[in-house]
Order: structure tokens, then sequence, then C-alpha cells
């Protein structure tokens, strides 16, 4: 999911390694929306990820919700929804700093 992000920040030519770059990326992210075209040309909403950190010089994700497809799809209609993954939302930091409670 990540590949693309660390791709342009090697293209820009600043010099850092890829674990610097995955440093960087981890530390200034908390959640990531991952939205895709789908086949019959509709944008949803694939997935929802927590960003954990950085570990090993990898980048550690939580998925918390994932698109399922649906039976009723065909190839000219994608029908779905985002399924919760029972993954626990561990950095509800600055939710509760604004006065919101997570209940994930």
């Amino acid at each position: 999911m990540l590949s693309r992000l660390e791709t342009m920040v090697l293209q820009g030519n600043a010099g850092l390694p890829l674990p610097a770059i995955r440093q960087q990326i981890s530390s200034a992210l908390d959640i990531i929306i991952h939205l895709s075209r789908l086949r019959d040309k509709s944008r949803r909403t694939m997935e929802i990820t927590e960003v954990l950190g950085c570990k090993n010089g990898e980048i550690q994700l939580n998925p918390l919700f994932v698109f399922k497809e649906t039976q009723g799809s065909t190839l000219e209609k994608v029908q779905g929804r985002l399924v919760r993954t029972g993954n626990p939302l561990y950095n509800d930091y600055k939710l509760r700093l604004s006065g919101m409670h997570s209940g994930l």
C-alpha cells in the first residue's frame, strides 16, 4: 500500500535511504484511507488502516476496515461494503484529545 509513496520520495532525489524514508512516512501518518477505481469505474474506499510505526525497517500497519464485495456484484456493477476487521485502534490519543471516543 505504501510502496508508491516510497517510490515518489526516492524519485525526488532527496538522497535518503529507504529505512529513513519509511521511518518518516510512519511518523507522519496516523491513518491511511485507500481508495481505488473498480472494474465498473466507480471509486470506493478499499481499506482503512492505522499506521503503527516502523519496526525493523518495515512500516507496521493495522487494518481496521476492508472492502468486501457482495454476491450481488456483476461485471457491470460492483456492490459491497466496508467491514470491520476486529482489530483494535491502538493510537487513539488524538481522538481522545479532541473529546472523541474511537469505539474501535
